[in-house]
């Protein structure tokens, strides 16, 4: 691309490490090598992270297609996890939720030059991306589970892709929640009023507060859950497989 060096486009070594990790313990994982249950641990978090970094990269790269070349020079075309935003806030903490609460919470973000961008429905489709990478991971996760349902393997290996398939609906979900800040918010904050639109500007730096404020709330938390087990029935995602993942990766409690 004209003024913007190939470098900005080539995949990072953190980037390719995550997926040879993500591969080679999905071969452990398949063939009951060491402790299974680290295994599946690996795999659930390299996966996760793996798809946290196709999420923000379709952000990216659909803004830059858009107009806004800042994003190549920010990195946020090579892939790698340690530029999106804080790697305590943006990766640690939603990796530990994973692991403890079993959700796919919301984490990266990649900074859009908004002003770059013309139109309101390109800053809607940048917002639209990642969520929808969420959406074809879970679709492309699920389709396997279920081809493989007459074809057998090791129920260890099938469960740490049910957690897997899971954390990418709740993430799906999530995501396009119409929250101030989060992606479903950015969706349709272009199409506000003015006055609307400052209203939603104060609040969106809060967006992951909001969020928890929300799913504490026990209504709205048993309405979201009961959503995203519905949709899973849906799919044909077994739940006891991905609670059986859920079990096998808090290695710590073997």
């Amino acid at each position: 691309m004209l003024g913007v060096p190939r470098a900005a486009f080539r995949p990072s070594p953190v980037f390719l490490g995550l997926v040879a990790l993500f591969v080679l313990s999905g071969v452990l994982t398949w063939r009951g090598i060491g402790n299974i249950r680290v295994d599946v641990f690996l795999f659930v978090v390299s996966g996760w992270l793996v798809s946290l970094c196709l999420h923000e990269y379709a952000h990216a790269l659909v803004a830059f297609r858009a107009g806004d070349r800042s994003v190549a020079h920010q990195g946020y075309l090579t892939l790698n996890p340690l530029k999106y935003s804080h790697p305590l806030l943006s990766i640690a903490l939603p990796v530990l939720v994973v692991l403890l609460g079993g959700i796919g919470l919301p984490g990266g973000a990649v900074w859009v030059d908004r002003h770059a961008i013309p139109g309101r429905l390109r800053h809607t489709l940048v917002s639209l991306a990642g969520p929808a990478t969420n959406v074809l991971f879970t679709l492309v996760l699920v389709i396997a589970i279920r081809l493989a349902a007459s074809g057998g393997g090791p129920v260890q290996f099938w469960a740490a892709v049910a957690l897997l398939a899971f954390l990418q609906l709740t993430a799906s979900l999530l995501n396009l929640l119409p929250v101030p800040g989060l992606d479903g918010g950015n969706m349709i904050q272009p199409w506000l009023t003015p006055p609307y639109r400052r209203v939603y500007d104060l609040f969106a730096p809060y967006g992951f507060l909001l969020l928890f404020a929300l799913l504490w709330n026990p209504r709205i938390n048993g309405w979201f859950f009961g959503t995203v087990f519905a949709v899973g029935d849906a799919l044909g995602l077994p739940p006891d497989l991905y609670r059986l993942g859920l079990d096998l990766v808090r290695f710590w409690q073997g």
